[in-house]
């Protein structure tokens, strides 16, 4: 009975030791989310950069497309 336990013991340290390196790897999903967090903070920014500025934007594209075709 002492040898099944003990098999039993050994069975169960495997498992948490699979399970903790597993656990190690976890890091590559948590990089990829935090990329993923400040791509859409950028994201976010460039629109409301854009939403602030568009119209001078785009008058200032018109401006330079006029000053072009007339050169």
């Amino acid at each position: 009975m002492c040898r099944a336990n003990g098999k039993r013991a050994s069975a169960t340290l495997e498992t948490i030791a699979t399970l903790t390196s597993r656990l190690a790897d976890t890091d590559r999903g948590q990089t990829m989310t935090e990329y993923a967090l400040i791509l859409a903070a950028v994201a976010i920014v460039a629109y409301i950069t854009y939403q602030v500025t568009g119209q001078d934007i785009g008058s200032m594209v018109s401006a330079i497309d006029s000053a072009l075709s007339n050169a």
